[in-house]
């Protein structure tokens, strides 16, 4: 079955003026928490995710310079489009850029929102197996009021039938696409993108929201998030290593790193024994306390035979976001005399990257030789180790 084509609008169009303090002019989406913009979380906690293909912003014609300084690069972060006067017209904009690319899946994400956690983007996306959208939500605890003069209570409401929407929210690409494009017919708007949904007819779900996921709206947001940035969310570092072993057999070439290597020999194992890809998937699942690669992928399930060791790491990669945490960085060495590694780092990188949905930036890849010792040194197999350190939310 083919694999659903997943893409990211982040709504950056605004001009933040709620949020300004003390003089602080600057649009809230481009303002500094914790060393970085606003906007520049929100776009990497998409870019995190390995489930996402491609992120669009959708910024004010005015921005232009403001989010170039911001230095984001991604293979998966397109140019960024204009928004309009309102966050539904923005959202169009983003909408008919992606247009000729028709994605399965779309996910809408105000910018003002930096912590989109990995467990609410894969909820959202659960939901669209069986929905036309979805979004996260919180049940509301306090007891709402109606009021017609904003003076006297006119009703209570019933807070049961009530729930707080979050983004991001998702929907299936054509559909929210043609509603956008009936709405913006007519003179109403909609407050946000689950409404134009509902106008339109499509049935919509809610999963758990986070109550860390805010919106920061006004100048004492930006105290919470700092807060939720540096330690109310309480995450933790940790670290796995892995290490892994194949011979050599007859063949033409080896698979190291994701990247098939033109070679004499090839790796022998029940996968494509692509060593690298081994050890750095056991060192993803050691940093999680998932065991290693045999008891997730036994080399006794034909299933397996002559699979693409990529099916491996992005397995691993699934896990860590399943869990609420993020890869930080990987290492890999690569030990053997031949074949020649450094021209093929830079494809490798890539490669990883691709598969886990994380910038190449975070890992590393080194090859050494073992000076012609051992079965190494014989150019009877290859060796590799690697590291991987991962943040995860603290379990005490």
């Amino acid at each position: 079955m083919r694999q659903k084509s997943i893409a990211v609008i982040i709504v950056a169009a605004g001009k933040g003026e709620r949020a300004s303090a003390g003089g602080v002019l600057e649009p809230k989406q481009y303002r500094l928490l914790a060393g970085a913009s606003v906007l520049s979380h929100t776009v990497r906690a998409f870019l995190q995710s390995a489930q996402v293909g491609t992120v669009l912003v959708v910024i004010h014609p005015d921005h232009r310079q403001r989010y170039d300084a911001l230095g984001l690069a991604d293979t998966r972060l397109l140019a960024p489009v204009f928004g309009g006067p309102t966050r539904q017209a923005s959202v169009l904009e983003g909408l008919k850029a992606l247009a000729p690319s028709r994605p399965d899946l779309v996910l809408i994400q105000d910018a003002a929102r930096p912590f989109a956690a990995p467990q609410i983007i894969a909820n959202v996306l659960a939901a669209l197996e069986q929905f036309d959208g979805a979004l996260p939500a919180l049940p509301v605890t306090d007891t709402i009021k109606r009021t017609l003069d904003g003076q006297q209570i006119a009703a209570t409401e019933d807070r049961t039938q009530l729930a707080a929407a979050q983004t991001p929210q998702g929907f299936r690409f054509g559909q929210i696409f043609s509603a956008h494009m009936r709405a913006s017919t007519i003179r109403r708007q909609f407050t946000d993108d689950a409404e134009i949904a509902e106008w339109a007819g499509l049935r919509v779900a809610l999963v758990p929201g986070d109550r860390d996921n805010i919106k920061i709206t006004h100048a004492d947001d930006f105290a919470r998030a700092e807060r939720i940035m540096h330690g109310d969310r309480r995450m933790e570092t940790r670290v796995g290593t892995g290490f892994d072993v194949h011979p050599f057999e007859p063949g033409n070439a080896v698979w190291l790193g994701g990247v098939e290597i033109p070679h004499s020999a090839r790796l022998k194992g029940h996968s494509d024994a692509d060593v690298a890809l081994h050890a750095l998937t056991d060192a993803i699942l050691g940093a999680i306390g998932e065991g290693d690669i045999g008891v997730h992928f036994p080399p006794s399930d034909m299933r397996w035979k002559g699979a693409a060791s990529s099916v491996f790491l992005k397995h691993a990669g699934a896990l860590v976001a399943q869990a609420g945490g993020r890869i930080v960085n990987l290492d890999v060495t690569i030990v053997c005399e031949a074949p020649r590694i450094a021209q093929h780092v830079p494809a490798m990188r890539e490669a990883i990257a691709g598969t886990l949905g994380i910038a190449a930036t975070r890992i590393a890849i080194k090859a050494t030789t073992s000076e012609q010792l051992g079965f190494t040194g014989r150019e009877e197999g290859i060796v590799a180790m690697a590291s991987a350190s991962i943040e995860l939310p603290r379990g005490d």
